[in-house]
């Protein structure tokens, strides 16, 4: 019998398989821009904790094994911040980080419903100008460019935005 992916909120537990995780997948975009400090790489376990203690977490499990996460938090202004979505490199292509998309938009959608705060505005997330992979999966989501920065030679960063 086949393990089915299951998808839940992330918790406090989850945090050093998150950022083991975090670290695996960030390998291929370090190699991609030749920056192996991007903060994916250097984040501490006790930032990753505040992250998930200041927003909220989603994480994939195929049985007990973290495949897949991602985070966001819903600021002041109504913008849902995304970031860090991931997905094991031997689960790429299989759907989860578009799954993991829909059910960290569909949270935010619900909690504003539940405990009466500000609906979220839109959704807003960024990668790299090289990280086509990623930026296919966010414009077959409905996000669209709204701008980029330079952050140096090596890289630019592409943000992309879809209303909520």
């Amino acid at each position: 019998m086949g393990l089915s992916v299951t998808i839940s909120a992330a918790d406090a537990r989850d945090a050093e398989h998150i950022l083991k995780l975090q670290y695996l997948c960030y390998q291929s975009e370090a190699e991609l821009y030749g920056d192996w400090s991007i903060e994916p790489l250097t984040q501490s376990l006790a930032d990753l904790r505040a992250e998930l203690d200041e927003g909220h977490g989603l994480v994939a499990r195929l049985g007990e094994e973290v495949v897949a996460s991602v985070r966001a938090r819903l600021d002041e202004d109504g913008t849902v911040r995304i970031a860090k979505l991931i997905v094991h490199p031997r689960m790429r292509r299989h759907g989860l980080g578009g799954r993991l998309l829909d059910g960290i938009e569909r949270h935010f959608a619900e909690t504003a419903e539940e405990v009466a705060t500000p609906p979220a505005k839109r959704f807003q997330l960024f990668t790299g100008h090289r990280s086509e992979g990623n930026l296919r999966l966010y414009r077959s989501k409905g996000y669209a460019q709204v701008s980029t920065r330079e952050l140096g030679p090596r890289l630019t960063l592409v943000t992309l935005e879809k209303a909520a």
